[in-house]
């Protein structure tokens, strides 16, 4: 059954501040991008040739659109209340549209800082028209970024063994498991998205972690990897590593452009499952994610805090030479 996790959910976010999206033209020319209450229609906005993304830590609140920062940083100061404001769509001088969430930064009732997290790339000194804002669709959004997925033709093992790809998965198919071995699946989403930007799919190359064929998964999924020799200088054997922060240029790259058929797996718990023969992680239910999930997945609350979770590795320690390599190594039998 589902219950509630003992341990604060951290999340990392690379947003811009607002003062680098300022409007170019329009009715708030001059004034950075701000939250719904204060955008009008058909205003021009421009990214500063100077904006540089930063980190915002937060820990997940009591609902979709309530945060806490985590620890102080650049972006962000620790204790503040984050609120997730709106979902904002642009347009660019070729029609296409662009997505991006403002997130505002509060204290003793005040604004500090507003923030935007874009869904796809924004490109410096290009002019962007506020074409349309939600404040509905905004925790939707963010949850469909953080709800962890398998793109189509991914194998799966079964608890026989077999191989199965994700699209050909069943409710009530049971998959083998690390901790819990044979669990039944409970729910099963498929969506397909644009792939760019937050949505673009991470690949793990054929062989690069001893699987057998290309790994696509979401840039936040998080792979478990048993290291049989501390390479990492994690501290211990057992890491979990988002897929994002692995991507090298060569063996794991990030696959932008045209759309992707993505696939959610929930479990009755967090589960480590098996996916081209990397261990990688089940879909979580949290507050952030459960906006994106229908009502009989989630009638039981969130999912339980596991062990496994503890065994997340920071971007820092994954940042000193190639973290794939070193995985890699560490994870061989010989």
């Amino acid at each position: 059954m589902y219950a509630k996790q003992e341990t604060p959910t951290t999340q990392s976010l690379q947003v811009y501040r607002a003062r680098d999206f300022v409007c170019s033209d329009g009715v708030a020319e001059g004034d950075p991008i701000s939250f719904a209450d204060e955008l009008v229609m058909d205003d021009v906005y421009m990214l500063a040739s100077r904006a540089q993304r930063e980190r915002l830590s937060i820990i997940l609140g009591d609902g979709p659109r309530s945060f806490t920062v985590s620890f102080d940083s650049a972006a962000g100061g620790v204790g503040r209340q984050v609120h997730l404001d709106s979902c904002v769509t642009l347009m660019a001088p070729d029609s296409t549209t662009y997505e991006l969430l403002i997130l505002v930064e509060v204290e003793d009732g005040a604004v500090e800082e507003i923030y935007l997290l874009p869904l796809v790339p924004l490109s410096v000194e290009t002019e962007y028209r506020l074409v349309g804002f939600d404040l509905d669709a905004a925790p939707l959004r963010f949850a469909e970024v953080a709800c962890v997925s398998f793109c189509r033709g991914t194998h799966i093992t079964m608890a026989s063994g077999e191989q199965r790809r994700i699209e050909d998965l069943q409710v009530g198919d049971k998959v083998l498991t690390r901790d819990d071995g044979p669990q039944a699946i409970r729910w099963i989403g498929q969506t397909t998205l644009r792939a760019v930007g937050e949505f673009a799919p991470i690949v793990i190359r054929k062989g690069a972690l001893h699987n057998e064929n290309d790994l696509r998964l979401s840039p936040d999924h998080r792979i478990f990897v048993y290291q049989r020799q501390d390479r990492l200088g994690a501290g211990r054997a057992e890491v979990l590593v988002k897929v994002r922060h692995l991507t090298n240029g060569t063996s794991v790259v990030q696959e932008d452009g045209g759309f992707m058929e993505y696939y959610q797996l929930l479990f009755d718990q967090h589960q480590i499952i098996y996916a081209e023969g990397i261990a990688a992680e089940s879909l979580l239910i949290d507050q952030r994610t459960r906006p994106a999930l229908p009502p009989d997945a989630t009638r039981r609350g969130r999912h339980e805090y596991r062990a496994h979770l503890n065994y997340e590795v920071s971007e820092r320690l994954l940042a000193s030479g190639d973290a794939v390599e070193k995985l890699r190594r560490a994870s061989r039998s010989d």
